[in-house]
């Protein structure tokens, strides 16, 4: 061998040995920002988040400025659900269709054009109502195209093992940009200038968004679909095989179903009710209320951080419906807080627990839902976690007037871990997650090559 050839191969092989150490000797959170385009996409996905917790504040006080009132809160927030709802089973079915890396960009891409439209009439005063509408509309289909795609996308750009680290990162930055950074920010730019201002805000984040999606590595793994000479069904077969899947997997349908029921029984009541805690039983007032949301999404950062620092229990459907189900335990003494640290308190420890859920859960679609049809269940996960949302929204202001809402809460903390122990025991979930070791992949797992992910 020449020496030409033996000194090309030393920076090559220190290269491959230095990421190697530094995999093993970083701490488990941290693994998977040793992927570069990992890396990218954190940080594409952080700016997006970002900017949709912005237009939360930015789109009230749009409307505001146009001088409407709930009505009209109340028409651009349900053009948002619509479009979410709407088109998340779509989003799913063309995020195992089509190159999920161009799926993502084309969103980032479509958000960036709409608001940056918005923001052009809102500064020159001839934004309208439905513009703003059609703009929440655009988001909820955005979103409903974006994060199937980016759960199909993740495991391949990292390893089966960086996984619960990798969904632990983004379960501790969802809460925190969405919740609270993005609205913080927007309220500032509100009150220091105008609605229109954050607008623009808005738009400038898509903007790096975009620019930084852009810098995605081109390799086979995230565009392929189909194996070469393989044909492409139908969309409506991929929806049948996706939902046959799903009822036909115990452990997943039986998650979707607690799922469900577990959020008509407490989304209502922290949605709608909370709030009158907090004025009649606490005399606080709205920042009192914001103060406990921000507790709320503060306990959901923490748990998906500690999730990411730890591996994978044994036990891991076990360990997830505990969280899950018996994280809602809190709920119940509400009636008895009379301090807002006592409430703030209570609702940290309900955050902590589904964020620890929500990490395992989405690893787990991850590691055992065979990689072609991942982006179909998400969507599935994703529509029917959420379909009945606005249905315990609708049911807990009426049953505020006949049952005490401290009643409300405590069935609202009890209904969890109730349902939760049926799903664990009719999906057998305490012998399937030991049948199923998580050291075993489901089917083919091609990532990007190793030296591209350094």
């Amino acid at each position: 061998m020449s020496c030409d050839k033996i000194e090309s191969g030393v920076p090559s092989f220190a290269k491959k040995f230095t990421s190697f150490r530094t995999h093993i000797m970083a701490p488990r959170a941290l693994r998977p920002f040793a992927h570069r385009d990992y890396r990218i996409l954190l940080i594409a996905m952080a700016i997006s988040v970002f900017a949709h917790g912005m237009w939360a504040v930015a789109m009230v006080y749009q409307v505001k400025h146009l001088g409407g009132g709930p009505a009209q809160l109340s028409l651009v927030a349900t053009a948002t659900s619509i479009g979410l709802l709407g088109f998340v089973l779509i989003g799913g079915i063309t995020a195992d269709r089509v190159s999920c890396r161009k799926i993502i960009i084309t969103v980032e891409a479509l958000s960036l054009l709409v608001m940056s439209t918005v923001a052009v009439l809102a500064s020159t005063g001839a934004i309208q109502l439905w513009h703003l509408a059609a703009a929440g509309f655009v988001q909820g289909a955005g979103a409903a195209f974006f994060f199937p795609a980016y759960s199909a996308l993740l495991p391949r750009i990292l390893p089966a093992d960086d996984l619960l680290a990798a969904n632990g990162m983004e379960g501790m930055f969802r809460p925190v940009l969405q919740q609270a950074a993005g609205p913080a920010i927007a309220g500032v730019l509100v009150a220091s200038f105008s609605p229109p201002m954050a607008i623009v805000g808005i738009a400038a984040c898509h903007l790096v968004a975009f620019i930084v999606l852009n810098a995605l590595g081109h390799h086979k793994a995230y565009d392929e679909h189909l194996e070469p000479g393989q044909k492409r069904p139908s969309a409506l077969a991929d929806l049948r095989e996706a939902v046959g899947y799903t009822l036909g997997t115990p452990w997943l349908l039986w998650t979707l179903l607690f799922a469900v029921i577990s959020v008509l029984s407490f989304i209502g009541p922290i949605e709608v009710l909370l709030p009158f805690v907090v004025d009649d039983q606490l005399g606080g007032d709205a920042r009192t209320f914001g103060f406990m949301l921000a507790a709320f999404g503060i306990g959901s950062a923490i748990g998906s951080l500690v999730t990411a620092s730890f591996p994978l229990p044994r036990r891991y459907l076990t360990f997830m419906i505990m969280f899950w189900g018996f994280g809602t335990l809190p709920l119940a003494f509400i009636g008895l807080t009379t301090t807002p640290w006592q409430l703030a308190a209570l609702l940290v420890v309900v955050g902590i627990t589904g964020g620890l859920g929500q990490v395992i859960w989405g690893t787990l679609l991850q590691r055992r839902v065979p990689q072609h049809m991942l982006g179909r269940v998400s969507s599935l996960d994703f529509f029917v976690s959420l379909a009945l949302m606005p249905v315990s929204m609708a049911l807990a202001g009426p049953l505020a007037s006949i049952i005490p809402i401290w009643a409300i809460f405590v069935i609202a903390g009890v209904a969890s871990p109730v349902i939760g122990i049926v799903a664990w025991l009719a999906g057998k979930m305490y012998r399937d997650e030991i049948e199923h070791p998580l050291d075993r992949a489901v089917g083919p797992r091609e990532t990007a090559p190793a030296e591209d992910r350094g």
